[in-house]
């Protein structure tokens, strides 16, 4: 479907307030999204932009958590979405089974419509409930190649998921995943990431940052933006940095973002590794930072060194913020970035090639400048919060249909709309 086709469907539903709306079940659709905790990872900050875009005159969002953790916290706070926490220590528990029942009470006496869980965590406790409740449509969603789960959590998963109207993945490839895995490939849908375009509009140009970080303007900077997780490829960037450091000794190398509460060792052991390599010095940790969109214009080389992902929003940002970016060729990243065309593709775990092209577009601008313009117009083409909310809301619509033609067949019998108006 393309974005004309997509354009023609939303400006197809009925006014806010007019009664064909209310029978739609449109005004103010009552939305629940679940996810385990509000940490500035991948997951959460896309279902954070898509809350910012789905329109506030047709959806009452209202949030649950299984650990109020994170900086996304504040931010429902400021904008007074209602978050509650169902705090689970395991779901082999009877607390587990006294919080899904809590949840369960709360969706039936606030009639919510949509309930929309994330993660292996969130689908598990939130679409039983759900389905119990009577919840006219529950999704489940699925962002990644499941590699962290135990042959049991993959089993429990696909059961919970036979249980949703819909799982929601972010790429081709996770879909590819979950047919081999038994799923029913008429229930998966694909809805890729989208970047706000908006914010990725700055000028390229290493000036403000390197300075910043008390280099000369004119340093080459590699980065990397993640969360500092060990499936991020990050020991592979580090050793990669040392190759690269040999042949473009001004470069230095960046990497952004910061561990999880759960794993706050990681740090210290990339930067012991940095040592051994003796690039301690060339090798800058900046933290979490606010800056990404201003960041990833100004660095010559954006790499995404991961070991596995679905489809990655640091490559997505990347390519929106027109860097050249070298990336490993896992999951839905092809899908994505074109190698030769949109950017370059390695192998990975595969540390020479890493270094190989990153040094190569370190040694040869002008291809770099010119792949990023590419990534960038894919972007606007494929990838922007608009088409991924305007997916999204055309999915609620559909599963609400029946919803809306059972209110209307009520309202007709009802007498309060006019014949006329079917």
């Amino acid at each position: 479907m393309n974005v004309a086709e997509i354009t023609a469907l939303e400006s197809d539903a009925p006014a806010v307030g007019s009664p064909a709306a209310v029978a739609e079940g449109v005004e103010r659709i009552r939305l629940m999204k679940i996810v385990p905790t509000l940490l500035c990872g991948g997951t959460e900050s896309q279902v954070m932009t898509l809350c910012r875009t789905l329109d506030p005159d047709r959806f009452d969002i209202e949030f649950a958590c299984l650990r109020r953790w994170g900086q996304f916290v504040k931010e429902l706070e400021d904008r007074q979405i209602p978050l509650t926490e169902y705090r689970i220590g395991s779901f082999y528990s009877v607390t587990a089974l006294a919080e899904q029942a809590r949840f369960t009470r709360h969706l039936r006496r606030r009639r919510t419509q949509i309930v929309h869980a994330y993660s292996f965590y969130g689908n598990v406790f939130a679409v039983p409930p759900a389905r119990m409740a009577g919840t006219p449509a529950v999704i489940a969603s699925i962002r990644d190649l499941g590699l962290y789960l135990t042959p049991m959590q993959r089993l429990v998963q696909r059961y919970v998921c036979r249980l949703a109207d819909r799982v929601v993945v972010n790429a081709e490839a996770v879909k590819d995943w979950l047919v081999r895995e038994g799923y029913d490939p008429a229930k998966i849908v694909v809805i890729h990431n989208g970047v706000d375009l908006s914010r990725f509009g700055a000028a390229r140009g290493p000036g403000r940052i390197a300075t910043e970080l008390g280099l000369p303007a004119e340093t080459p900077l590699v980065a990397v933006v993640s969360r500092l997780t060990r499936m991020k490829g990050l020991e592979q960037f580090v050793e990669a940095a040392a190759m690269v450091a040999r042949q473009v000794p001004a470069a230095r190398f960046l990497i952004v973002g910061e561990t999880p509460p759960h794993d706050a060792s990681y740090l210290d052991q990339l930067k012991s590794l940095a040592g051994r390599l003796h690039i301690a010095d060339r090798v800058i940790f900046t933290g979490l930072r606010s800056d990404v969109p201003a960041l990833l214009a100004s660095v010559a080389v954006a790499a995404m060194p991961s070991l596995n992902e679905a489809l990655s929003n640091a490559l997505l940002e990347a390519m929106a913020a027109g860097a050249p970016v070298v990336a490993t060729r896992v999951g839905g990243t092809p899908e994505a970035l074109v190698d030769g065309e949109t950017g370059l593709l390695v192998a990975p775990a595969d540390v020479p090639a890493l270094a190989a092209a990153i040094t190569q577009l370190l040694e040869a601008p002008l291809l770099g400048a010119r792949l990023g313009r590419a990534a960038r117009q894919v972007i606007e083409d494929r990838f922007s919060i608009a088409r991924m909310a305007m997916n999204t809301q055309l999915l609620y619509r559909e599963l609400l249909a029946p919803q809306a033609r059972k209110a209307e067949r009520h309202m007709f019998s009802q007498g309060r709309i006019a014949r006329d108006e079917s």
